[in-house]
């Protein structure tokens, strides 16, 4: 049942990660059509304030875009099995507050009505879990909290 478990929570960071990069991609596509038509356009200023404003967005989104790539090559380096005793990446870590899955950011997903949060090794959560082992205590926002099983 555990590895069921883990793989859900990768299949749903998966799942998330794939998402986000088709619907930017969707996003660059709908604005490239728009920046076509204003170009066929000869509307003077307010022609090339429209160009503009649809330019900015594309650097926007192309920013966004190179994040989803870099969460992209995060996610292929993500273990399925994990035999480490120490929370790393693929680790799915019990704490007394919550459970983690340290692979990337794409939040909570519910097995079995039980949470799991999905978060990424750079988060502040994150970075204070990394490297620690059972019986540790991390204080995040003046709470303490306790690592009870790592799997």
């Amino acid at each position: 049942m555990e590895a069921s478990v883990k793989q859900q929570l990768n299949e749903f960071c998966k799942s998330f990660v794939e998402n986000r990069f088709v619907r930017i991609n969707s996003n660059i596509d709908s604005l490239q059509e728009a920046l076509t038509a204003e170009t066929k356009s000869s509307a003077g200023d307010k022609h090339e304030t429209g160009r503009a404003m649809i330019q900015l967005e594309r650097e926007k989104l192309g920013h966004q875009l190179a994040e989803v790539q870099l969460l992209q090559e995060l996610f292929k380096k993500i273990p399925l099995k994990t035999g480490s005793s120490k929370v790393g990446l693929g680790s799915v870590v019990y704490t007394d507050m919550q459970i983690y899955y340290m692979g990337v950011s794409a939040g909570e997903l519910k097995i079995d009505g039980v949470p799991y949060f999905a978060i990424a090794p750079n988060t502040p959560i994150g970075k204070l879990l990394l490297g620690k082992v059972v019986g540790d205590i991390v204080v995040f926002n003046t709470r303490k909290i306790i690592i009870l099983k790592i799997e």
